[in-house]
């Protein structure tokens, strides 16, 4: 993503913007361990942070980006402004799934 620049700002100092180019999103859903879940369950009682979940949300976060990005440069843009990220847990009847979502604008600076 090195040659496109994501903000989350809705303009970029000193660089206007020529073309907005439409809006581009990213998604990603993982599915959670039965073993996560209880070390998760169990940090909730006891305290402290869950590196296997942060880990997770992570990995979902950069895919979503990653595909976000990709929309953005098929519709020939240079940056993305005004990004949003919204992190979602979805119970599939008893299982649980990490969903985050990504959208912004494609512009051309």
């Amino acid at each position: 993503m090195q040659d496109l620049l994501i903000t989350t700002t809705t303009m970029v100092e000193g660089r206007p913007v020529k073309e907005y180019l439409g809006i581009v999103t990213g998604e990603a859903i993982l599915g959670a361990n039965i073993f996560r879940d209880l070390f998760a369950s169990i940090r909730d009682i006891v305290g402290g942070r869950s590196g296997a979940y942060e880990q997770e949300l992570r990995r979902a976060r950069d895919i979503a980006l990653q595909e976000m990005a990709d929309a953005a440069r098929q519709l020939g843009a240079n940056a993305v402004i005004g990004v949003d990220i919204d992190y979602e847990t979805i119970d599939m009847g008893g299982s649980n799934m990490l969903m985050v979502t990504v959208s912004g604008t494609a512009v051309r600076l």
